[in-house]
């Protein structure tokens, strides 16, 4: 590893003379209500931020002051000579040894890496309007083989701006990771502030000479509060967290002076550990040419930071997933091993499971494990083996109520191929090998029924005759790199008992406007195979504890269910949701409580009139403002994609978009929704 030590100035400006930088505002519209002046080396920025506030950012242009000589809300400075500062951390990708830039299996911090301060010049300046925000672009910005601009987003309706420095390379095999934050050499801030993992508010007075440190931080964010105000700092709540086994929190926020000895001034920020969980750490993917958005969010607020701290909250519900009528929440792929790491190893049981709780308080009403993952003995023999099911099964029905059901799950990983999970409507007794003299189902004292399975035409007849599902685990990348591809054709992956695959935020790429679009792709490549499949979102997540970052690297399906079904009874009613498409998958914070196409729902079929034409109705809710939504489709062969941007959008709101889309030719359509930070929301495939 290498650190770049530079002359030190926050975003690393060049001090020099030069002339006034006359500001580019041929994209500006003052018609969207914000204003915007400039007057000397002073760019005057000012937009309605919601509830009668005026929120106000003046950029100092001129190279040697900070570049946000004040941020103000309702004419109280919140903050200022403040800048904004970056460090990127740069590392190689393995593009070889696995899937390309799909991979997940590498561990860049254990090749050689270095890191660089980003630099500014501010030579070149514009402001353009989109919608309801404002974006001022500064630069030119540059590290290493990046160079690009920042930009600072302001949104209309709310006290929310993003700040991103947009960079791109034309190296090849990059991987990537970055710091950043607020930071003054004369700061005006009194104290520091945070909610501990514990939930609770957590102070610290500023002392200038301080030096940096790390804190682990709920909810993601730090503030520092003035006279007048609080500044909140904090990232994206997803995009900022690339994959990783665990969801440790790993000390995401740092405070005080001379951050990673390359920050000059004190400041708070958001940050990331190079090694990650010590397991295989990939970092974020920077392909040549692609426009990484190195970013992060500011929240102004006039009160103190226990208001600020419930008004950043509100854009990930409290890091809680929101109830909707008909629809019950489900995530899925748990490897915490609490039967074989404190059942079967004889330690004392609580009466209620920490990682029970945490589900919970998310507001996930349906949790599907993964146990037995590497730790177990899932071939057998039969005095091992059984027992372990059974107090598998005896702890999802102890742990289940009216409000909860915790559905035992295993990630098989036998017959098929790759990587896959199973889930059945009722606990069944199976044991992933038979010998050649054992039957293939027979009755076993204390257990009843219990199947022996040694090939893949017996594990599909397994899943038929106990209404099971299976699907593709972590598909095209991991221990399924070549899945599903590699068996579509087989009788068991056409089998209407192999669901389909499964979703997650995986690999990282912040040039990406959307999440995971590996999956995505492979969803449309399914439609367009003809096979009528799912995709649900899973975690795949390991240990669960409340001190985690567990809401960055979770994910939520809304199942239409209007009840819980009970554990004593079959649970077949949410393996009919999966299996049906009678869901959409999401973040959290984009929901869709309503999307029908010529009056069908998702998984239906839709009969288009003789010109084609589909009406789609989607409803969305939504807290930070919404980026686009795209109307996907396919005919069999080619992906066909319609976007309709939703910049006039503002944070927290819910409205009914009423789209018209010709889909003659087209054999199936389905629906994305995302939002400014790449939160979002996908529906099932309607089948036309």
């Amino acid at each position: 590893m290498k650190l770049h030590l530079l002359p030190i100035i926050p975003l690393f400006i060049s001090v020099f003379a030069m002339a006034q930088v006359k500001v580019d505002m041929k994209g500006y519209k003052p018609d969207n209500g914000t204003h915007v002046t400039q007057q000397g080396q002073l760019l005057t920025l000012s937009w309605p931020a919601g509830n009668a506030q005026q929120g106000r950012v003046v950029l100092d242009l001129s190279q040697e002051r900070p570049l946000f000589k004040t941020m103000s809300l309702n004419g109280k400075e919140i903050s200022a000579g403040i800048d904004p500062a970056f460090v990127m951390t740069v590392g190689k990708r393995d593009l070889l040894s696995q899937n390309g830039w799909n991979i997940f299996f590498d561990k860049v911090p254990n090749r050689p890496y270095e890191t660089y301060p980003l630099s500014v010049r501010k030579t070149t300046v514009s402001v353009r309007t989109e919608g309801s925000r404002t974006i001022a672009s500064v630069g030119p910005v540059t590290a290493e083989k990046f160079s690009g601009t920042l930009e600072v987003t302001l949104y209309n309706g709310s006290p929310l701006l993003n700040i991103a420095a947009v960079i791109s390379t034309d190296a090849p095999a990059k991987a990537i990771v970055f710091d950043a934050g607020m930071v003054s050499t004369t700061p005006d801030w009194q104290h520091i502030s945070w909610m501990s993992t514990g939930d609770s508010l957590r102070q610290v007075k500023v002392a200038q000479a301080d030096t940096a440190r790390h804190q682990a931080v709920k909810y993601r964010a730090i503030a520092a509060s003035g006279k007048q105000g609080t500044l909140t700092v904090f990232p994206p709540p997803h995009q900022y967290f690339y994959p990783l086994d665990e969801a440790f929190n790993l000390d995401f926020t740092w405070y005080g002076n001379r951050y990673r000895k390359l920050v000059n001034g004190y400041g708070i920020g958001i940050r990331q550990e190079l090694q990650g969980d010590r397991r295989f750490v990939p970092w974020f993917n920077a392909p040549p040419g692609t426009q990484q958005r190195l970013n992060f969010f500011c929240l102004l607020s006039e009160q103190k930071d226990t208001a600020a701290f419930t008004a950043l909250k509100a854009f990930t519900r409290a890091d809680r997933y929101a109830s909707l009528p008909g629809f019950k929440t489900m995530s899925s792929h748990f490897h915490n091993e609490f039967v074989m790491n404190v059942i079967m190893a004889g330690k004392p049981v609580p009466e209620k499971p920490e990682f029970v709780q945490v589900f919970k308080d998310m507001g996930v009403d349906i949790v599907h494990l993964g146990e037995f993952h590497y730790t177990a003995d899932p071939r057998g023999p039969d005095e091992k083996r059984l027992p372990q099911l059974k107090a598998l099964f005896e702890l999802c029905e102890k742990q289940s109520d009216e409000q909860f059901l915790l559905l035992p799950g295993e990630e098989p990983n036998e017959f098929f191929g790759g990587h896959w999970l199973n889930i059945f409507p009722r606990p069944v007794y199976w044991v992933m090998s038979r010998k050649p003299e054992q039957p293939y189902k027979e009755n076993k004292p204390g257990y009843g029924t219990v199947y022996h399975i040694g090939n893949k035409a017996e594990m599909l007849q397994l899943l038929k005759d106990e209404q099971g599902l299976a699907w593709t685990a972590h598909p095209r990348t991991k221990g399924s790199v070549n899945t599903p591809d590699i068996y579509n054709h087989e009788d068991f992956f056409r089998s209407d008992r192999f669901m389909g695959a499964a979703w997650k935020a995986m690999p990282a790429d912040l040039s990406q406007p959307r999440l995971g679009k590996r999956v995505l792709d492979l969803m449309d490549d399914m439609n367009n195979w003809g096979v009528r499949k799912t995709v649900i979102a899973e975690a795949d997540l390991f240990t669960i504890t409340r001190h985690n970052e567990m809401y960055a690297h979770m994910n939520v399906n809304y199942l239409m269910l209007d009840a819980l079904p009970g554990y004593k009874d079959s649970w077949l009613p949410v393996l009919d949701a999966m299996q049906k498409g009678r869901f959409f998958s999401s973040t959290g914070e984009v929901l869709m409580p309503s999307l029908k196409v010529n009056g069908k729902a998702p998984g239906d079929s839709v009969q288009l009139p003789a010109n084609g034409m589909a009406n789609i109705e989607l409803t969305l809710q939504w807290t930070f403002p919404m980026n686009f939504v795209e109307i996907i489709s396919g005919d069999g062969e080619k992906v066909y994609r319609e976007k309709i941007t939703l910049t006039d959008t503002q944070a927290f709101g819910m409205k009914t978009f009423r789209m018209n889309s010709k889909l003659s030719g087209r054999k199936w359509v389905r629906v994305e929704a995302w939002d400014v930070a790449a939160n979002g929301a996908f529906s099932q495939t309607f089948w036309l």
